[in-house]
C-alpha cells in the first residue's frame, strides 16, 4: 500500500472523528477507519480502566463474531490475562521504548513485539480469525486502552509496516479522542448549572422543542413541573447567600432524585430560585406523584419554606400544546397559583373543569410568557416576588 493511499486514510480517519458529535460516534468512527486503513475485516476500540484492572470494549465493527454486540453493554477481560498491555507499556514504553503496535496470528506472534500471548491467540481462533494487529493507544502521557484490528483465516498476515502503520493511526485516534472529550466538557458546561449540577434553561429549551415536535408527530406525553424554592431571599437576607446556595444546592438534589422516578426526565435549574422537571412518556399522574414527592421532600430540608410547584401536562385537558411556549405558560400559571395560595401539594393545569382558572390564567394575554416569567411574578404576585437588584432569586 502506497505511502499516498495510507496518508489518505489517516485523514479520513482523522475527519470521521472530527465529525463525530458524541463519545460513541468517536469511537465507531476510529474503529471502522482503522479497520478500513489497515484492510481489516474486524476492529474494536478498547479502553483500559485501572481501577477495575480490565480493557473494557467500547466498540465492535466489521464482520462480528457469535456473542459480539457493535456498542457491548460488559464486554471487558481481565488485565492479568493480557499482561503484555501492562508489561509493554510499563516496562518497555517507561524504560524508552516506545508504544509500537505489534502482530499476533492464530498459530503465535508474527511481526513486532511483545510476543506470543496465549488468550489473544486463543480468541482469534475462537472467533475464526487469523491474525490481529494491536496497538496501544497513549492519551495526555499514560496508557488510555487499544486499537485492535483484525484479518480473517486465509487472508495475508500483517506484517511490519502495518504494524508501524497502526501505531500512526493510534495517535491519531488518541488526538481525535482528546478533541472529543474536549468538546464533550464544552457541551457540558454550556448546557450545565454551575451551582447544582443540573441541566440549564439552555438545556431545557433545546429538550422540550424536541418533546414537542414528538407530541405532535406521534402524540408522545410531554410534562413539565415548574418549582419555586420559598425563601430564598430570607435565608439570603438573614444567613447568607453561602447558605442561600446551599439551600438550592439541595433542594437540585431532591429534585434529582425525584425525577429519577420518571425514566428519560431532565432536571434542570431555569435560573435563581426556579427549577423545573420535563418528561417525556410518562403519563401525567405518574409525574403528579413525582411533583408531590418533590414538594414532600422540599418541606423538609430544614431551611427555605418548601417549594411552590406546577404541573402541565398534554395529557390532561389543556388544550392544543402546539409550542413549548404555551406548555411552559401553563406549568408557569400552575406554579404561580400554588404560590399564591402556599399550596403544600402541586396545582396540576386543566384539573378543575373546562373553566380551569390555570388554562384561563395561562391563556390572558397578560398571562406568564416565556420571555417575561419574572415580570409576571413580579406584577401579579400578592407577596411582590421577582429578581432582586443583585440577581439573587428573592423568593416568595
Amino acid at each position: 500500500m502506497g505511502e499516498d493511499s495510507r496518508l489518505a486514510d489517516v485523514v479520513t480517519l482523522a475527519q470521521g472523528m472530527a465529525a463525530a458529535h458524541s463519545s460513541r460516534e468517536a469511537w465507531r468512527a476510529a474503529a471502522c477507519g482503522a479497520c478500513r486503513a489497515l484492510g481489516g475485516s474486524f476492529a474494536a476500540l478498547s479502553v483500559w480502566e485501572r481501577e477495575l484492572g480490565r480493557l473494557r470494549v467500547l466498540v465492535n465493527v466489521g464482520e462480528l463474531a457469535e456473542g459480539e454486540e457493535e456498542f457491548p453493554e460488559d464486554e471487558s477481560y481481565p488485565v492479568h490475562q493480557f499482561a503484555e498491555i501492562t508489561e509493554f507499556l510499563h516496562e518497555r514504553w517507561a524504560g524508552g521504548g516506545e508504544p509500537d503496535a505489534w502482530v499476533e496470528t492464530a498459530e503465535g506472534t508474527a511481526e513486532g513485539r511483545p510476543g506470543y500471548c496465549h488468550q489473544r491467540v486463543a480468541a482469534l481462533r475462537r472467533r475464526g480469525r487469523g491474525c490481529c494487529v494491536v496497538a496501544p493507544i497513549v492519551l495526555h502521557g499514560r496508557a488510555w486502552g487499544e486499537l485492535y484490528v483484525a484479518r480473517p483465516v486465509g487472508a495475508p498476515v500483517f506484517a511490519r509496516d502495518d504494524a508501524d502503520f497502526a501505531t500512526v493511526l493510534a495517535a491519531v485516534v488518541a488526538a481525535g479522542i482528546a478533541q472529543t472529550e474536549r468538546l464533550e466538557e464544552a457541551r457540558r458546561l454550556a448546557y450545565t448549572d454551575a451551582l447544582t449540577g443540573l441541566a440549564n434553561r439552555r438545556a431545557v429549551d433545546g429538550r422540550l422543542d424536541e418533546a414537542i415536535e414528538r407530541h405532535r408527530r406521534d402524540g408522545a406525553v410531554v410534562s413539565l413541573v415548574v418549582c419555586d424554592v420559598n425563601g430564598l431571599k430570607r435565608v439570603n437576607d438573614t444567613l447568607g447567600h453561602a447558605v442561600g446556595d446551599r439551600l438550592l444546592e439541595r433542594f437540585g438534589t431532591v429534585l434529582s432524585l425525584c425525577g429519577a422516578m420518571l425514566p428519560g426526565a431532565l432536571a434542570a435549574r431555569l435560573g435563581g430560585d426556579e427549577f423545573c422537571l420535563l418528561a417525556v412518556g410518562p403519563s401525567a399522574d405518574e409525574v403528579v406523584k413525582a411533583a408531590d414527592e418533590i414538594c414532600r421532600r422540599a418541606a423538609e430540608l430544614g431551611i427555605g419554606d418548601g417549594v411552590s410547584c406546577g404541573v402541565a401536562s398534554t395529557e390532561d385537558p389543556i388544550g392544543p400544546v402546539r409550542s413549548a411556549r404555551r406548555l411552559f405558560r401553563l406549568a408557569d400559571a400552575a406554579q404561580y397559583r400554588a404560590k399564591a395560595e402556599r399550596a403544600a401539594h402541586p396545582v396540576v393545569a386543566g384539573r378543575e373543569g373546562p373553566d380551569d382558572p390555570v388554562v384561563r390564567l395561562a391563556d390572558e394575554p397578560s398571562g406568564p410568557s416565556d420571555g417575561e416569567r419574572r415580570r409576571f411574578r413580579g406584577r401579579h404576585s400578592p407577596q411582590g416576588g421577582g429578581y432582586g437588584d443583585d440577581g439573587h432569586a428573592d423568593g416568595g
